[in-house]
């Protein structure tokens, strides 16, 4: 006679809570479904003097491009359509001016990832370097590690920090 191990259906008691083991789903979700129950948010950097959050809202829409690090270009390819995002203007500035969302991803092309943009609303208070810096909410962030990284993701309490909600 074979071996059977018994699977107990005895729910098991965790932090409070019972948890039915062994839990399973009666079918598998597509990743697409999945994936759209995960929220993006990311900050994209501008120099003013190329193209300036005021020049996006004048266009209304824009495709994002002209990131060529790699590390960029792997955040954009991994961008989808409906992802936050806050633009913060480089150079002698270096706030954080207004928000976007991403309305399409084109990776086609690996290496150069179209992303085409809608402008959001200007932020009421705009956030420094220096304050996103001082605060623990960012110490772990590719924003402070790599400080020139131009596409950089955050969480969603990073950018409810950021954009205000």
């Amino acid at each position: 006679m074979a071996c059977q191990r018994m699977i107990s259906t005895k729910p098991l008691r965790f932090v409070n809570r019972s948890i039915p083991f062994p839990v399973r789903l009666p079918f598998t979700p597509p990743l697409t479904y999945i994936h759209s129950l995960m929220a993006d948010y990311y900050l994209l950097k501008t120099e003013p003097s190329e193209y300036s959050f005021a020049d996006l809202q004048r266009d209304k829409t824009t495709v994002w491009d002209g990131v060529t690090s790699p590390a960029g270009v792997k955040h954009l390819r991994e961008m989808k359509a409906g992802a936050k995002l806050v633009i913060y203007e480089t150079a002698g500035r270096k706030v954080t001016v207004g928000t976007a969302t991403a309305l399409s991803v084109d990776a086609s092309d690996p290496k150069k990832p179209l992303v085409k943009i809608r402008a959001g609303k200007p932020l009421l208070k705009q956030t420094s370097l220096a304050e996103i810096k001082s605060s623990k909410l960012f110490a772990g962030s590719p924003l402070i590690r790599e400080g020139r990284l131009s596409v950089v993701p955050l969480t969603a309490a990073q950018y409810k920090a950021l954009a205000g909600g």
